[in-house]
């Protein structure tokens, strides 16, 4: 979700095409960083088991940067 400064409304920048395994989804997204070095959003992704990358801007997939790894 995307709240404009201001805004009433949210608007739905990412997902909404349910959970699942591939790199262009999540399952259980558990916590979030901003990691403002390179524009990006670290995300525990809990039930894949993995830790990913993804672009903040204009991103169709994440990338792992950590597997096989139980993350809360």
């Amino acid at each position: 979700m995307e709240w404009k400064s201001g805004a009433t409304n949210g608007k739905v920048v990412a997902g909404g095409n349910g959970e699942g395994k591939g790199a262009h989804r999540l399952n259980g997204p558990r916590d979030v960083i901003i990691n403002k070095e390179n524009d990006s959003l670290i995300i525990c992704d809990y039930w894949n088991k993995r830790v990913v990358r993804w672009p903040r801007r204009n991103g169709t997939r994440g990338e792992t940067i950590i597997s096989n790894i139980a993350c809360y």
